[in-house]
C-alpha cells in the first residue's frame, strides 16, 4: 500500500459557500479557481490553471485537475463562472455573501453552478478516503475536474480550449458528467443526455429612406422587414422527435432607430433565436432561412443581410452505460428515477460530447440567474453522496 496520507473531508456546503463569496461574474475569475485548487491540492490532485484568449475577446482563467495517471479518466465538468447580479436592491442579502438561512444557501452561483463544483470535490475526497491512492482502487483510472471559466458568457476560451488542451497531451476523458442544475423540482428528477442547438440569427434589411407623406419615392424597410418576419414564424419548424421536445423560433428584438415620425427609414433589423432538434443542423437552417426571406423580401430595390452565430447543434447521448450508471446512483440515494431528457438552453456538454460520452446531472435549478438565488444545503450534500455512488459504481465495473 501507498504511504501517502488518505484525503481529508471536504465539506461541500463549506465549500460552496467560499466559492459564492468570490465575484466570478464572467469573465472576472475573482479567485474562484484558487479557492478550488486549495481544495484539490489536499486530495492529491495535479492542478492545470490556464488562461486563454483570442483578439478582441475577453482572458479567461481555466482549471484541469486530475488524480491518478491511468485509464478509465472519469471526468466531473462545470465553470465557477456565474451571470450578474442584476439590482442588488432586488436580494434579500449580500449576492456574494454565502449565506446560510433556514437550511438554504444563498448567493449568486449557488445553484449554477458553484455548489454541483463543490459536491465534486467533498464526493471524491471521500472515495479517496475509502480507497486510498488511484493505484490501489478496485479498478485502476482516473478522476479529473474540467471547470470552465466562461461558460455563462461567449464560451470561446473556456471548455473548448481546455478540450483542445487535452488533445495535444494526448490525454483523453473517457466519461463526463457535468453539474449542471438539471432538476425541476426535486433532486433525482432529471438527467439531460443532450441539448437542443441554438442558433442567433440577425436580419437587417436595407430599403430607401423618404418621406411618409410621398411612400412611392421611398421603400420601406420596416414593410418589409415585418413581412419577412411573419412568413418566418407563420408555421412550427417541426413536431419534435423521438428525443427531443419540438424545435422553437422567437424573435428577441425589432430595432429601427428611427425618433422621427415623418421619416421612412433607410433600413430595419430584427434578432431572433433558434432552439433545434435534431432534425435540423446550422447549415440546413441557415439555407432555409435565406430561402424564407429571399422569397418574403418581395420585387424592388430592397436588400437584406443575414448574419448567422451559432452556439451548439443538437446532441444526445443515446441511453446507455452513463445515464444507467446516474439512474442508478440516484435511485440508491433518494429512492427516485430521473426522467431522461434533452429540454433546456445550451451548455458546455455540447463541446464535451466530441470527446467522449457525457450527461448533465446536478441541483434544483428554479432560482438560477434569479434575484436570491439559493439551494437546500441538504441538496448539496444529497449531491455529492450521489457523485460519490457514481464513482463507486463507475470503477467497481471499470
Amino acid at each position: 500500500m501507498t504511504a501517502e496520507p488518505q484525503s481529508p473531508a471536504i465539506e461541500p456546503v463549506a465549500l460552496a459557500q467560499a466559492l459564492i463569496r468570490r465575484p466570478s461574474v464572467t469573465p472576472v475569475d475573482a479567485g474562484a479557481l484558487d479557492v478550488l485548487r486549495a481544495a484539490l491540492d489536499t486530495i492529491g490532485f495535479e492542478c492545470h490553471v490556464m488562461t486563454f484568449s483570442e483578439p478582441g475577446t475577453d482572458d479567461v482563467t481555466n482549471l484541469y485537475a486530475r488524480l491518478g495517471t491511468g485509464t478509465p479518466n472519469f471526468c466531473f465538468a462545470g465553470h465557477t463562472d456565474v451571470v450578474p447580479t442584476g439590482a442588488t436592491e432586488n436580494w434579500d442579502h449580500d449576492p456574494f455573501s454565502g449565506d446560510i438561512i433556514d437550511g438554504s444557501l444563498f448567493g449568486r452561483g449557488a445553484a449554477d453552478m458553484k455548489s454541483a463544483i463543490a459536491a465534486f470535490v467533498g464526493a471524491v475526497a471521500r472515495f479517496r478516503a475509502t480507497h486510498g491512492d488511484p493505484a490501489d482502487w478496485p479498478h485502476a483510472g482516473s478522476i479529473s475536474l474540467l471547470i470552465s471559466g466562461d461558460e455563462e458568457g461567449p464560451a470561446i476560451n473556456g471548455t473548448r480550449k481546455v478540450l483542445d488542451w487535452l488533445a495535444a497531451r494526448n490525454e483523453t476523458i473517457d466519461a463526463c458528467v457535468v453539474g449542471e442544475p438539471t432538476n425541476p423540482v426535486e433532486l433525482g428528477d432529471m438527467i439531460k443526455i443532450g441539448r437542443r442547438g441554438s442558433l442567433v440569427g440577425t436580419v437587417t434589411v436595407h430599403g430607401v429612406q423618404g418621406h411618409t407623406a410621398y411612400p412611392h419615392l421611398a421603400d420601406n424597410p420596416v414593410h418589409r422587414l415585418l413581412n419577412m418576419l411573419q412568413t418566418l414564424t407563420a408555421n412550427p419548424l417541426d413536431d419534435g422527435s423521438d428525443q427531443f421536445q419540438p424545435s422553437t423560433l422567437q424573435v428577441s428584438t425589432v430595432d429601427v432607430g428611427n425618433p422621427t415620425s415623418n421619416v421612412i427609414p433607410a433600413s430595419a433589423m430584427a434578432r431572433f433565436n433558434i432552439r433545434f432538434n435534431d432534425h435540423h443542423t446550422s447549415q440546413s437552417l441557415t439555407k432555409w432561412l435565406h430561402g424564407i426571406f429571399s422569397s418574403a423580401l418581395g420585387d424592388g430595390t430592397a436588400r437584406y443581410e443575414l448574419d448567422i452565430h451559432v452556439t451548439g447543434e443538437s446532441f444526445l447521448t443515446p441511453p446507455g452505460p452513463l445515464s444507467d450508471l446516474l439512474v442508478a446512483a440516484i435511485e440508491q440515494v433518494t429512492g427516485r428515477t430521473p426522467q431522461l431528457s434533452t429540454t433546456g438552453g445550451t451548455s458546455d456538454a455540447r463541446f464535451i460530447k466530441d470527446h467522449c460520452p457525457v450527461a448533465e446531472f446536478g441541483l434544483v435549478g428554479q432560482t438560477m440567474h434569479q434575484a436570491n438565488e439559493h439551494v437546500a444545503c441538504a441538496d448539496i450534500d444529497t449531491l455529492s453522496e450521489i457523485y460519490r455512488v457514481v464513482l463507486e459504481r463507475y470503477f467497481a465495473a471499470a
